[in-house]
């Protein structure tokens, strides 16, 4: 069994790798829509991608934070 304390650090640790790819989405999103010919697929896709990265820190932070209804 898993202590407490190590599935919050595995928590963190996902929620660093989340955000550092929210992030790297962002300035790919921001590059591509700076191109004249920029893909509207590839575009959509990336930001598609960046929403479902987002509810994933949404969730991973709501884990991490203590139930105060406990």
């Amino acid at each position: 069994m898993i202590s407490i304390d190590a599935q919050h650090e595995e928590l963190r640790n996902r929620l660093f790798q989340v955000r550092q790819e929210h992030r790297d989405l962002d300035v790919a999103i921001a590059a591509l829509t700076e191109t004249a010919y920029r893909n509207e697929l590839q575009l959509k896709r990336l930001k598609r991608r960046k929403l479902m990265l987002k509810d994933a820190i949404t969730k991973l932070e709501d884990e991490l934070i203590p139930d105060l209804d406990a």
